[in-house]
């Protein structure tokens, strides 16, 4: 979303900046020695392998491999993009990020702008609720404090055509803004010029990013009228298939969230949170898209399905059942609560309060077990054969986006026995999981080292020079690495220039550094490489005897490469001199 941002401001910033602070604020750490521990928050599990290292101010998962600097976790917990990330910690410093000239940096002022807009016209419409009476009296009748009016910003948009028109379009450039915004409505009849207002008379419930920026709203109508909740369309700055009401607040008011609970509109949020059920989220008019569960995985490993239940509560339930198939892995959990007739969750909390509602919530229903009565019923023990050779057809296209284990395997057993087929029958029959459309090992990087061993000396010594990056100041000959066409010896020698430049370097400055290079994902990895505990001076001799080593390996290399070619015909006057040079290089390393 950003222009260029400065390298040189994200390394001040990752400077200035405490990763156990950071990640602390967001899962329980607990001191383990020299470094800080806790559960995964990217995968489940029981036993603590999530490490936060103070010194390297990075962290890294030995369960699932995830690692990374404060960035990294920002973008990978809070999904933030790069530039949200920066900004992110940037604002807890109160620094304002600067970007490079250029046409995105013309699209971030141009997106800036819009959401500096959104706040201001958040401002209006909640002064406004302030001065309607009638607004005011609505809420009060739904059963809503001042004090929740406050937390969710709710607001009020005045019966009027042109409120927001007068006050912030006046001009051509704000009249394009509030467009681009889905604020605003142009005319486009009667050949008549000229906009209207997009919401008017309706208690306004603006929509929140992660980082509590307004990037749209949705409006009620007070009295009767049409649609009775209306949303901003789509924007620059909304995508309604991607966010959700009630998150930012939600994570506001709760340090871990150990589940969240999709619910269907605005007011069921709202009423929940006022009655102490923080971890409410609403989809906005649609259904649960898999960008709306892949925001909350990384939040928390279980989700909860509100439906009202009924038959469009049903079909709602089956479509989002469909949509987590394919995220149902193990250390996950998805549930569907069914309310009871003529209830939604805003009327059943104020009806039978907190602990009644949470009850619920700790008895839904498991996926595995709506997803056996979607296909079997309640009777399949009763049903007859065609009927059971029915289900089974019917599992094949969930089982299909199931992905590979302990759930699948589990489920698998339990359909067999629904259907009365041994189970290596059944599973013969049963489609194969899809194979993955993408990788997510990292990039590994290219090198045309001729040995294996060669190979990994380059890795560890480039994993000791992560890990201790002051090593690399007793390299002075850096230069000569270059000498060589191996990919290895250009990057480990790109390091030490780096840290030679900026003795003061941590692991995670020092990786951040290479953020945008290819092998970024393969130097991460390598600086999580497991290596013996070692002094800093014993690490600082093995980086120079793993440089001497690397050198008169590339040198016995090239002086092969020359006698071979000498062998051949003659050589050119560069290469004669190199052959001259050799074996001085050679006795000195």
């Amino acid at each position: 979303m950003a222009g260029r941002i400065p390298k040189s401001f994200i390394d001040d910033l990752l400077a200035r900046t405490d990763i156990v602070e950071i990640i602390g604020s967001r899962i329980a750490l607990k001191r383990a020695g020299r470094e800080w521990k806790a559960c995964c928050p990217f995968h489940g599990e029981k036993t603590p392998s999530f490490t936060v290292s103070s010194q390297k101010q990075f962290y890294h998962c030995f369960g699932c491999g995830q690692h990374g600097t404060a960035l990294s976790f920002l973008m990978e917990n809070d999904r933030l993009s790069f530039y949200e990330a920066v900004e992110e910690l940037a604002g807890r410093l109160g620094l304002e990020v600067p970007t490079e000239g250029g046409s995105a940096a013309h699209k971030d002022r141009r997106l800036d702008d819009l959401i500096a807009l959104m706040s201001r016209v958040d401002q209006f419409y909640r002064d406004q609720l302030k001065s309607s009476e009638r607004a005011a009296a609505y809420l009060s009748n739904r059963g809503l404090s001042g004090e929740t009016a406050l937390r969710f910003h709710l607001g009020y948009a005045p019966d009027a055509w042109d409120a927001l028109l007068k006050t912030f379009g006046s001009t051509a450039a704000g009249r394009e803004q509030l467009l681009s915004a889905g604020l605003i409505i142009e005319r486009n009849q009667d050949h008549v010029a000229g906009h209207y207002d997009r919401f008017r008379d309706r208690v306004m419930f603006p929509i929140r990013d992660s980082r509590g920026r307004v990037l749209g709203f949705g409006g009620r109508i007070l009295d009767k009228g049409e649609p009775k909740y209306l949303n901003s369309p789509e924007t620059p700055l909304f995508h309604k298939g991607r966010e959700l009401y009630g998150l930012y607040e939600a994570r506001q008011e709760l340090r871990v969230i150990e589940r969240l609970l999709v619910v269907e509109g605005y007011m069921d949020v709202i009423q929940l949170a006022h009655y102490g059920v923080h971890y409410a989220v609403a989809t906005l008019g649609t259904a649960t898209t898999p960008d709306h569960l892949d925001r909350m995985l990384r939040i928390t490993s279980e989700v909860v399905f509100c439906f009202d239940g009924d038959r469009a509560g049903r079909q709602a339930a089956e479509r989002a059942l469909e949509t987590s198939l394919p995220f149902q892995r193990d250390g996950r959990q998805f549930r569907f609560l069914f309310l009871p007739d003529g209830h939604d969750p805003d009327s059943y909390v104020k009806a039978h309060g907190k602990e009644a509602f949470e009850d619920l919530v700790k008895h839904a229903e498991p996926l595995s077990d709506v997803l056996l009565k979607l296909l079997a019923g309640n009777d399949a023990a009763e049903a007859s054969v065609d009927t059971r050779a029915r289900i089974a057809e019917s599992a094949r296209p969930y089982l299909s986006k199931l992905p590979e284990g302990v759930f699948r395997e589990l489920f698998i057993e339990r359909l067999a026995r629904t259907v009365g087929m041994p189970l290596a029958r059944f599973k013969e029959l049963m489609p194969k999981t899809a194979a993955p459309t993408h990788s997510t090992a990292p990039a590994p990087v290219k090198s045309r080292a001729t040995t294996a061993g060669r190979g990994r000396l380059i890795s560890q010594t480039i994993a000791r020079v992560l890990k201790n990056p002051t090593t690399a100041l007793a390299i002075n000959n850096a230069e000569e690495l270059r000498l060589s066409q191996d990919v290895g010896f250009q990057r480990l020698a790109d390091l030490i220039d780096r840290v030679h430049e900026q003795p003061d370097l941590t692991t995670a400055r020092l990786l951040e550094h290479f953020r945008d290079d290819p092998a970024h994902a393969r130097l991460a990895e390598l600086a999580m490489l497991p290596l013996p505990e070692l002094s800093d001076e014993q690490m600082r001799l093995e980086v120079l005897e793993g440089v001497d080593k690397l050198l008169r390996q590339g040198h016995e290399q090239r002086w092969n490469e020359l006698m071979a070619k000498a062998a051949q015909g003659p050589l050119t006057a560069e290469e004669r001199e190199e052959v001259r040079a050799l074996p001085l290089k050679l006795r000195k390393n």
